[in-house]
């Protein structure tokens, strides 16, 4: 999967909300680690709920406003969310 700029962007200046330390200091290296770990980016939090669904978490109990505070989900400024399965 192709990550955009924003994406990246996103991911590098957000990253420790998830790690303890940096896994990437450039947008290459963001892109090779979410390459990696197959980060999805979902266009709204309706899909990301639906993905998790299908996968099998159970998020009965979480409003959409819960979701977009999950370690793994990275709010992209256009709207878009960025999930990070670490």
């Amino acid at each position: 999967m192709q990550y955009d700029h924003l994406v990246l962007e996103t991911f590098l200046k957000a990253q420790t909300k998830l790690f303890d330390e940096p896994v990437a200091e450039t947008p290459e290296e963001a892109e090779e680690f979410l390459s990696d770990c197959m980060a999805r980016v979902f266009s709204n939090i309706k899909e990301v709920r639906t993905y998790w669904e299908e996968e099998g978490i159970d998020i009965d109990n979480l409003t959409d406003d819960d979701l977009k505070e999950e370690l793994e989900v990275f709010p992209i400024p256009d709207g878009r969310y960025l999930v990070v399965e670490a």
